[in-house]
C-alpha cells in the first residue's frame, strides 16, 4: 500500500525497504567522525558494539514498558530505547517509525473531537494515573492517603 514518504512522494513499503540498506544521516556523520569506520575494519568490534547496542537499547525499551503505567516518561523511555535500537537494527527503526505515527494518528484524531469528548479522556487519564499512585502507595504498605 502507498504511504507518504519525507519527500511528500508516495512509495511502497517495498521502496522503503530498499532504502534500509542506504546510509542515513547518523552513518553519514559517523563515517565522517571515523567511528563507523573503525567498527567496519574490525569484526570483532562490531559485533561487540552491535550487541552493547542492543543490550542496551532493550535494557531501556524494558525499563520504559515497566513505567508505562506510573506516572511518568514512561512512553518517551521507550521511544528513547528503541531510537537507541534503530542506530543498528533496521527492524527498531521501523518499529520506531510505526510508533510514531500512530502516535501522530491518536494526536489527529483527540484534535478532531468535541471538547467534551477530550475533557472524558484527559479525566480518565487523570483517574487512571491516579488509580495506580493509590495503588502503588497501598501495595508499598503507605496504606491509602485519604483515608
Amino acid at each position: 500500500m502507498p504511504r507518504p514518504h519525507d519527500g511528500g512522494a508516495l512509495t511502497t513499503s517495498k521502496d522503503k525497504d530498499q532504502y534500509d540498506d542506504e546510509p542515513g544521516l547518523l552513518d553519514e556523520v559517523a563515517d565522517r567522525l571515523g567511528f563507523r569506520g573503525r567498527l567496519k575494519r574490525n569484526p570483532a568490534l562490531a559485533l561487540a558494539w552491535r550487541i552493547s547496542v542492543g543490550v542496551l537499547g532493550t535494557l531501556i525499551v524494558l525499563l520504559g514498558l515497566v513505567l508505562v503505567p506510573f506516572p511518568g516518561p514512561g512512553w518517551l523511555i521507550v521511544f528513547l530505547g528503541l531510537g537507541i535500537l534503530a542506530t543498528e537494527f533496521a527492524w527498531a527503526e521501523r518499529l520506531l517509525d510505526f510508533g510514531r505515527a500512530k502516535f501522530r494518528a491518536w494526536l489527529r484524531w483527540v484534535g478532531r473531537q468535541h471538547i467534551v469528548v477530550r475533557a472524558l479522556i484527559s479525566i480518565a487519564a487523570l483517574a487512571f494515573v491516579g488509580g495506580v499512585v493509590v495503588l502503588t502507595l497501598w501495595l508499598s504498605g503507605m496504606g491509602m492517603p485519604f483515608l
